[in-house]
């Protein structure tokens, strides 16, 4: 059992849980034993006392009366949202007793366990439980949601995630935010560049919705969604034509620049225009500037690779540094992801050997929906924790549909009752990260972070870590990685020769000092943990795969007969269907609205403020109109997941497919096409 400091006053160091790259470094405030606020702590050497809206305004999430405080037993129709109040052993002892049931009945892989990382915490989104769920033989879970076609994409050109020290970036002098709202999802990059911007530096934007980011650039590009890989190719064919390359970093640290030349010859500017919609004197303009400009940086956003090609996206889009040899100078390079820097011993931590069958069938995450309703060996019973699929998950009319079956017996772990819970068999009240002992490494900046109980459990709120023990001990697993302590948990997942990174790097030595940079070397001169041990321009390995060797545009699956190409993005103040049931942050982004472009408005004879239906043959929603100039012709952009309020139609899933991307099972959230038309059953608010 974790304790918390018995301080009933004072100021307390912490960090951010959310699923978001800048991992802020917090001093959380306590009165009477509460927490009445959380501000960013100066001291942290990259977040620097600056956070976001959303956890400046996390005590009232912490300490809402609609949170979650004792295990609830359903008592009304799926979907209902009735409830009983049960005890921690009438719910464990009916998990349990089920799983046995079906274990004898059907097999363990009837059983899946379904997260994500509501919590970044790696104890909790990857340790105990996947212990747990190993030791059961349950099915496994593909947790492809996020970036594992980008991950993929970009490991064929460097070899892992490896970028740049974002610290570095005050240095450049040419700043890409290509295919990312950073004000919105990364905001201390934007800090580091309007700092560099003070300096000289100039920053480019290139999106598919004039956004906040798009806003604070000096110059913004908009691109048709899914054509960013031909953009990067037209750039480099004039890259290689105008002789802006840097022939001496090509010969010792790439392989394939000469094949790659030959191959971007027909991405000539006029026909990488008509395939982007960028016109072909910016496209020049474009790759001139940053063939001339050194230091420059790429910071590669996660939506690109929402698309079908979206590994492909990514991959192309790496290779841009090499052509001009920014690895070798400070500020210049990209930043796709730097978790490799951070690489914990997952085998300690998530014990993968404690699952006897190592042919268990894995189920794609992005395809929960047709797991549910349509696998020959069906699902009998769901573990979910760290996500809400009913509002997340692609295809959500399958989804919802699928938790709906009577004989799907539902289990959700969680500080609310999402739309998930109102479905599920028994709800558990989850703790939050404030109460928990856990181990953060970011995906963008190089430190780890300790994180330590500041406050007391909230009701009978538990861990995931608690909760996967007691399930455990339950159940009659006996070995002692069900017995380890939080502590005992970060020692052994620290203890990695594999990765002399984060050798110094210790549970006693972020005691205390709370947060420690990884000793991170320069990339070059070095080999990366590519084949050749260089930059893949050309990667066999792609094509022993099935892949182009080469960067190569494909464009998006057809789906004839919907004319939008639909962009559903996050917004400000919510981080998925995270904080989008408080109020606050709700009236912060006041409603959903659906970006169009004037002339398809005026085509249609929608006007700004307008309720439009939105549809596909997927399903449908209602969404407020949003007419203007931030998108191109042909293209809808919806900001934010909202809670499916009373008298709406506003999961923007409904519309999402659930195909996957070309590499690495993502999902495809961005690829969708919809029809929309004024709405025959709202009237203009």
């Amino acid at each position: 059992m974790n304790s918390y400091s018995d301080s009933f006053n004072g100021v307390f160091p912490s960090v951010c849980s959310l699923d978001c790259p800048d991992q802020c470094g917090l001093l959380v405030h306590k009165k009477d034993g509460k927490i009445v606020k959380i501000e960013g702590d100066p001291s942290h050497p990259v977040t620097k006392g600056n956070i976001c809206n959303k956890v400046r305004n996390m005590p009232a999430r912490l300490y809402d009366e609609k949170r979650l405080q004792y295990p609830l037993k359903r008592i009304g129709a799926k979907g209902e949202g009735r409830f009983k109040r049960i005890s921690w052993k009438e719910a464990i002892d009916s998990i349990t007793s089920r799983w046995k049931d079906l274990i004898k009945e059907e097999g363990p892989e009837s059983i899946l366990p379904y997260s994500f990382y509501g919590n970044m915490g790696r104890l909790n989104a990857e340790g105990m439980d996947r212990r747990f769920f190993h030791k059961l033989g349950a099915s496994c879970l593909d947790r492809t949601i996020c970036q594992s076609a980008g991950t993929v994409g970009y490991s064929y050109t460097m070899g892992g995630s490896f970028g740049i020290d974002p610290e570095d970036t005050i240095h450049s002098k040419l700043i890409i935010f290509w295919g990312i709202n950073a004000v919105s999802t990364n905001m201390h990059q934007v800090v580091l560049a309007q700092k560099a911007r003070k300096s000289g530096a100039k920053i480019v934007v290139i999106d598919v919705h004039k956004n906040q980011t798009g806003k604070m650039a000096d110059w913004f590009i908009p691109i048709t969604p899914g054509t960013d890989t031909a953009l990067a190719l037209g750039i480099m064919h004039i890259l290689f034509s105008e002789n802006m390359v840097d022939e001496h970093f090509l010969e010792k640290y790439t392989v394939g620049h000469e094949d790659l030349r030959e191959h971007v010859v027909p991405y000539d500017p006029v026909t990488v225009s008509g395939i982007t919609g960028v016109p072909v004197e910016d496209i020049y303009t474009l790759a001139r500037m940053y063939g001339k400009t050194s230091p420059s940086f790429i910071r590669i956003g996660n939506g690109l690779q929402h698309h079908d090609n979206g590994g492909m996206c990514i991959r192309t889009i790496s290779c841009l540094p090499a052509l001009t040899g920014q690895w070798v100078v400070q500020g210049g390079g990209a930043i796709k992801g730097n978790s490799g820097y951070l690489a914990l011993n997952t085998t300690e931590l998530q014990r993968p050997d404690l699952l006897e069958n190592k042919n268990t069938r894995t189920i794609n995450m992005n395809q929960i929906g047709h797991a549910l309703l349509e696998l020959e060996m069906p699902i009998k019973s769901m573990f979910v924790y760290g996500t809400n699929p009913a509002v997340v998950a692609p295809e959500g009319n399958k989804v919802r549909k699928g938790l709906q079956r009577e004989d799907l017996f539902l289990v959700v772990h969680d500080l609310f009752l999402t739309e998930t819970a109102k479905y599920a068999d028994i709800v558990l009240p989850a703790a939050s990260s404030y109460e928990n002992t856990d181990l953060y490494s970011s995906y963008w900046h190089h430190y780890m972070q300790i994180q330590q109980p500041v406050m007391e459990a909230y009701g009978e709120s538990k861990s995931n870590v608690e909760v996967f023990r007691l399930l455990a001990e339950r159940m009659g697993f006996d070995e002692p990685a069900f017995q380890e302590t939080e502590a005992e948990m970060i020692e052994k997942a620290l203890d990695f020769p594999n990765n002399p990174n984060i050798k110094e790097i210790s549970y006693h030595s972020l005691v205390k000092n709370q947060y420690i940079k990884a000793n991170v070397k320069p990339i070059f001169p070095g080999k990366l943990p590519t084949p050749s041990g260089k930059i893949e321009l050309y990667s066999q390995k792609m094509k022993d795969a099935g892949y182009p060797p080469l960067p190569t545009y494909i464009p998006l699956e057809d789906e004839a007969g919907f004319p939008f190409l639909l962009v559903p993005a996050p917004n400000h103040n919510f981080l998925n269907s995270t904080f989008s049931n408080n109020e606050r942050h709700v009236k912060l982004e006041k409603e959903p609205r659906l970006h169009i472009n004037k002339k398809d408005a005026d085509a249609a004879g929608i006007i700004d403020g307008e309720m439009v239906h939105v549809w596909n043959e997927r399903g449908e929603c209602e969404l407020k109109a949003a007419v203007g100039e931030l998108v191109l012709p042909g293209v809808a952009v919806t900001q934010g997941l909202w809670a499916d309020a009373p008298g709406t139609s506003q999961l923007v899933n409904s519309l999402t497919p659930d195909r996957l991307s070309d590499m690495g099972g993502g999902a495809v959230f961005f690829s969708g096409r919809v029809n929309i038309e004024k709405s025959k059953s709202y009237s203009k608010i």
